[in-house]
């Protein structure tokens, strides 16, 4: 008997021993990152017959350019991905003026600049928009797209998960530049100045001149990229598959830290999920629901908190406040400094995209197709639309356009300033207007 429990501590000694040393061969076998100076499958090519990009003159029927002065250059609106405009406060939602189906669903939602709407589909059409009216201006074909593309002064960045990523004449969608990559590219491109970042599948990030697609520098990660870079001052911040947040430096690829992540004692963390930045902090959530904010100057862990279920969208982050939602239905407010949870909305459906915010308003989309308009300070629910699937859109300063299901709509808001002269006309000319409180509920003949 005695020889027989000896033998059973020792065999579970041999195993807890194991298990350590397992545990610290992985630890030291995670890849560190490194510059990429071979750039083994990439190729390029230019058209030969482009010319430089220039916005021409308004034509009748061309796009209409209206007054908004902020563009929405790329997935997050900023180049910290925020997908926040604090300083837009248009109001709720009114009605829609136009509506355009494209025939294959939306995951990310689109990017605007002077009066042209870009938005891409999983169907793999990349296409612009008159904002005005939603006529088609042009349209490319390739490979899918769960992707938004990005503006760069007259030029438009689109990455495909063919491993294309494609330079356009963003007014007349003229090819000028196309990088063949040997994977996969999710990734939206953000773009600062004359260079272009994106990250691929096989764990490279990129840094790419815009004018001609020459690459600046690789950096790979050791990990399966398909998040988007986050940009703040001198740095980017990507998260990867492998459970790891890497800080480059953006003029060279130097790393300035990089972190790994567990979601327990012995798994590392994955991430879909880009970061998102205020400058001080990034955020980010993985794949496994466990919410993450870390010092952007060393990479710290600051706090920690969880949605239940899996956790897949970018945070939004407006007014000191951080937005996730996950699987469980829920979206969460934190408070950016410390992680307390300031409220929390059940919306019976999961949330796979991003939120947005405008102004007082945080907007979010379910699975379950419906789309909401919660207030920031409190998650109140003001108003909704029986449509969903995936990040509900963006904002500008005259509209809201939202891309759901395959759907593109725009809407004027309550406080649209083109709405609010109507109103004034009207009331000289002896009309009464009133304004309807508490939440609102549209419905949509689909």
């Amino acid at each position: 008997m005695r020889r027989r429990i000896l033998l059973i501590v020792a065999v579970f000694v041999l195993l807890v021993f194991g298990a350590a040393a397992a545990f610290i061969i992985r630890s030291l076998d995670r890849p560190t990152g490194r510059i990429d100076t071979e750039l083994k499958g990439v190729s390029a090519s230019v058209a030969t017959n482009a010319a430089v990009p220039t916005q021409p003159r308004k034509k009748k029927g061309s796009y209409h350019i209206v007054d908004d002065k902020s563009c929405w250059n790329n997935f997050g609106a900023d180049p910290q991905r925020t997908l926040a405009r604090p300083g837009i406060d248009i109001g709720l939602p009114l009605e829609h003026f136009w509506v355009v189906g494209l025939g294959s669903y939306i995951e990310y939602p689109p990017s605007y600049c002077s009066g042209i709407l870009y938005v891409n589909t999983f169907g793999g059409r990349t296409v612009a928009l008159n904002a005005h009216n939603g006529h088609l201006i042009w349209q490319r074909f390739g490979g899918r797209k769960p992707s938004t593309p990005a503006i760069a002064g007259p030029r438009l960045l689109v990455s495909s998960d063919d491993g294309d990523v494609t330079a356009y004449n963003r007014f007349n969608g003229q090819l000028l530049w196309r990088l063949k990559l040997r994977d996969r590219v999710e990734s939206s491109p953000v773009a600062i100045g004359r260079v272009v970042y994106f990250g691929a599948a096989d764990g490279r990030l990129f840094a790419v001149y815009v004018r001609t697609g020459r690459v600046k520098w690789a950096y790979d990660t050791g990990g399966r990229v398909n998040s988007s870079p986050s940009v703040f001052g001198n740095r980017i911040f990507i998260t990867t598959y492998a459970g790891s947040i890497f800080c480059l430096r953006t003029s060279d690829g130097h790393k300035i830290w990089s972190t790994y992540l567990k979601r327990d004692p012995v798994q590392y963390d994955s991430f879909y999920a880009s970061a998102s930045t205020d400058g001080r902090r990034i955020f980010t959530i993985s794949r496994s629901g466990k919410i993450y904010a870390l010092s952007a100057s060393t990479g710290r862990v600051i706090w920690t908190s969880h949605v239940g279920g899996y956790g897949y969208s970018t945070p939004a982050i407006s007014q000191g406040r951080v937005f996730i939602g996950g699987f469980d239905g829920g979206l969460r407010a934190f408070r950016a400094a410390d992680g307390k949870v300031l409220w929390r909305r059940e919306l019976r459906g999961r949330i796979l995209g991003g939120s947005f915010v405008a102004g007082n308003l945080v907007f979010t989309s379910t699975l379950e197709e419906h789309t909401y308009a919660m207030r920031v300070s409190d998650g109140k629910i003001l108003w909704q639309i029986p449509m969903g699937k995936y990040s509900p859109g963006i904002v500008t300063e005259r509209h809201y356009f939202f891309t759901l299901n395959g759907i593109v709509m725009a809407w004027h808001a309550r406080r649209s300033p083109q709405i609010l002269a109507s109103r004034r006309n009207a009331k000289h000319a002896g009309a009464k207007k009133s304004s309807p409180h508490g939440a609102v509920t549209t419905t949509l003949k689909r």
